[in-house]
Order: C-alpha cells, then structure tokens, then sequence
C-alpha cells in the first residue's frame, strides 16, 4: 500500500508531461543557442557559414541581430548578446565596458573583404584614385562625382571616413540612402554617381537587387603613391583581396565575449578553421590565412 503511494505522483507526472516535448538542449561548442549581431554587410558569408555548421551539428541555434554598426554594437557592450561580427575591433574605451565587469574579451579575423566602387554601365568612367575618392570625402570635388554610400550609421561610411580623416562630411557630393540594395539601384538609374558598397554583399546578391546589378560595374582602383596597389588599376577580385593590390580592403572579425565551451566559441573557432576557411574562399572574399595543399611523392625501390 505505501509503495503504491509514493509512486502514484510519479506516474502522474509522467502521464502529464506533453507528448513531444524535447529536452533542453545542452550548452556546449556543438549545441545550444547563441546571440550575434551582425553588421549587414557581412550577412551572406555568415549565412553560408552557419547552413554548413548546423548541417554538421544540427542542436544549434543562432539568433542573429542584422543591422547597420553603430545601430547593432551597443547590444554587444551592454552584454545583451555574447558575440559579434564586425569590421574592427572594439575600440579600448569599448573594452572598458568590458573589463568593468570583468568579462574577457576575444577577436578572431576570419576574412578579408573589400569595397567595391561601382557605376551604372552608361557611365564612360572605369576607373578612379584612391587619391581621388579622399579628395570626394573631403569636399574637394572638382569633376563634380557624387557617391552613394547604404546608410549614415554604417561600417562602410565610417572606413571611408576614417581613411580621409575627416569627421564630418562635405555638404555636396557624399550622399546615404538606407541599404546596399539602395544603393545597387540608385546608382543603376543614376549616370555619374558611384556606388559603395561590400563586395561580399555584391558577390552573393540579394533578391531585391537581382534587377539591377547587371547594370552595373565596378571601377578599377589605384592606390595612393608608395602604397601596395599604386601601380595599377585594380578591382575587387578575389585574388586582389588575397594579394592585398586592390586599395580598399577590411578585415571581418568576430569578437566575443569569453565563455568557455559555449557555442558562441565553438562557431568562432569553426570560424578560423580548414573547414571555416574554405567557405571564405569559396565566397569570393580573402580567408584569414591560406591553408597549403602537401602532396606526398613515393618514390619505388
């Protein structure tokens, strides 16, 4: 009798609990759940990146906060979200925010893209400086060009505006629209603007500028004298990324704060690895590093 009442209650837990009902999956490198924010210009690589990763560990799950980098970063400094996919690195007062709460900060490069300039194929123009693109950022505009940069709070314009060293843009000539789709179309129906935008984002396209990229494209760049790249005109080639010849390149990295054996380190580890590495490539953008291909010779006695 007493034993048929202690285990009464169990069976009846049992009996309750919901057909289906899946047990919480544990937190470890392979499994579980992990926040990012992303800057928008980098979302294709890193969609490419977690359907290969989730085909090999298929107990995770990535919730992504997409945007321009100056909406999205205050998510990370506030430890709202673990992780973050960036073009720079966190500046050192960002890391204080870190180092406050004595949290860890670490920041793996994992590729390299570059920035496409483009214009509408009616455009005679092929070619431009980097010499003269800073003079643009600059307000010194003599042969009246006009860019068209996604959006004020972006990656993208600050690069630029960081090149030129300037913090404030000119009153004419510079101009921002919401998105790289924006910008794709803008300058597609738009004789003499150039476009800029990230080649990743160019590369893989995106379904609302199908229509227009083909009448498009891009400018060959030379660098500033004494600079790799100032002998040539040079696009955004993937071979030119590699090389380092075409002037306006940016690392992409992701920059995490330090928990061991989460997922979040465990993607950022994928990230860097062989496997990691040659989704990059296959991309169109540079890898972090180039891994070399041994090819052993036996020799007959």
């Amino acid at each position: 009798m007493n034993k048929l009442f202690f285990l009464l209650p169990v069976i009846l837990f049992a009996a309750c609990k919901p057909k289906g009902a899946k047990e919480p999956v544990e937190e470890t490198r392979t499994s579980g759940t992990v926040k990012l924010i992303v800057d928008e210009s980098f979302s294709s690589v890193l969609a490419d990146q977690i359907e290969v990763f989730k085909v090999d560990y298929p107990n995770t799950r990535f919730d992504l906060i997409q945007g321009s980098e100056n909406n999205i970063l205050p998510a990370f400094l506030k430890d709202s979200v673990r992780a973050a996919i960036l073009s720079r690195v966190l500046t050192a007062d960002e890391e204080k925010a870190f180092t406050r709460r004595d949290v860890r900060i670490s920041t793996s490069r994992f590729a390299i893209d570059g920035i496409a300039l483009i214009t509408g194929n009616d455009n005679p123009d092929s070619t431009i400086t980097a010499d003269e693109v800073i003079g643009l950022m600059k307000g010194n505009n003599p042969k009246g060009i006009n860019l068209v940069f996604d959006n004020a709070n972006s990656s993208t314009l600050r690069y630029f505006k960081e090149l030129a060293q300037v913090k404030e843009l000119p009153k004419s000539g510079i101009y921002t629209l919401s998105t790289n789709n924006d910008v794709i179309k803008y300058v597609a129906e738009h004789k003499s603007y150039i476009g800029i935008v990230g080649v990743n984002w160019l590369l893989n396209g995106h379904r609302d500028s199908f229509d227009f990229t083909s009448q498009v494209k891009l400018l060959g760049v030379k660098n500033v004298k004494g600079k790799k790249g100032d002998d040539a005109f040079y696009k955004p080639a993937q071979k030119n990324l590699i090389d380092g010849v075409y002037p306006f390149l940016r690392n992409i990295y992701i920059i995490k704060a330090e928990v061991k054996n989460d997922l979040g380190t465990g993607f950022a580890n994928w990230l860097v690895s062989q496997r990691g590495q040659l989704i990059v490539l296959k991309s169109g953008l540079g890898p972090n590093r180039m891994n070399s291909r041994d090819i052993n010779i036996k020799s007959e006695n």
